[in-house]
């Protein structure tokens, strides 16, 4: 495709929302990664910015076909249908995460510069894992769109579109933190399928997604100190509110302690995902 050009808009947000309404994966990515730029290079400021609209829906492809998580494919590792059906399910987490960095960085305003730098190397780094799991998906035989996906990430967002504490807490360190636990067994069976290339490309993306769920916890906390709130409880009382108080375990406490998940939080965890 040619190369993306931005125009004479200088403001960072009318470009995340630009982003963040682009239905073609290639341009998605592509975007991602020539804002990206001009933030790091200071062509783009956050001066001037647009009132924020409410968006309901992110742009995305007409394929995947969303459903409820249990009508989603099957997925395995006994043939390469099953892993396909699996590479594909990961591709779309990272497909979402763009949107959800990108919406990071439009909806919450008045925060530091390195709110921003975060959240804009994040969505980032999910277009460039979106596009190795495509690849993978390829050499599997299929393309993005080839099997029906749930929208559980986007749905959160929605609900904590209007609480940045409650985005901080919910989607980083709890619905995308799920990867630090369950890659590993992932990329652990894949070996065994003798699919190494996959593996590779997930151990690649599990190394970066615990400085994605660390950032989720350094912006969390501090909107809980800005707030006057105590993380611990904070944390707590969002999960009750927003997920029943329940969080799926078994948990990777290595991995989330280096993300951010200190003492309180870890027992915490334990208590809820037992």
């Amino acid at each position: 495709m040619p190369p993306i050009e931005l125009g004479a808009e200088r403001n960072l947000q009318a470009h995340a929302l630009q982003c963040l309404r682009s239905c073609d994966a290639d341009v998605k990515c592509a975007l991602t990664a020539r804002i990206g730029e001009a933030w790091r290079t200071g062509d783009l400021t956050l001066d001037s910015a647009p009132s924020v609209e409410e968006i309901e829906s992110p742009g995305r492809p007409l394929k995947p076909d969303l459903v409820p998580p249990g009508k989603v494919a099957r997925r395995g590792y006994s043939n390469r249908g099953e892993r396909a059906a699996l590479l594909h399910a990961l591709a779309h987490i990272e497909f979402n995460a763009v949107n959800l960095g990108w919406d990071a960085v439009y909806r919450f305003r008045g925060l530091p510069k390195a709110y921003y730098d975060d959240w804009v190397q994040v969505a980032e780094d999910e277009a460039r894992h979106f596009l190795l799991l495509r690849d993978r998906l390829r050499d599997h035989g299929h393309e993005y769109g080839d099997f029906s996906a749930h929208n559980g990430l986007w749905e959160m967002a929605m609900k904590t579109s209007g609480d940045l504490v409650a985005r901080m807490a919910l989607v980083p360190r709890v619905l995308e933190a799920r990867s630090l636990d369950v890659v590993p067994g992932i990329v652990r069976k894949l070996r065994g399928v003798g699919d190494r290339a996959s593996a590779e490309v997930l151990e690649l993306i599990e190394r970066e997604e615990v400085a994605h769920v660390a950032a989720g916890s350094r912006w969390f906390r501090f909107v809980c100190e800005r707030e006057g709130r105590e993380p611990t409880a904070t944390f707590r009382a969002l999960i009750e509110q927003y997920m029943k108080g329940r969080v799926k375990g078994p948990f990777h406490f290595e991995a989330r302690r280096a993300a951010g998940f200190d003492d309180d939080e870890i027992t915490l965890l334990e208590e809820l995902g037992g």
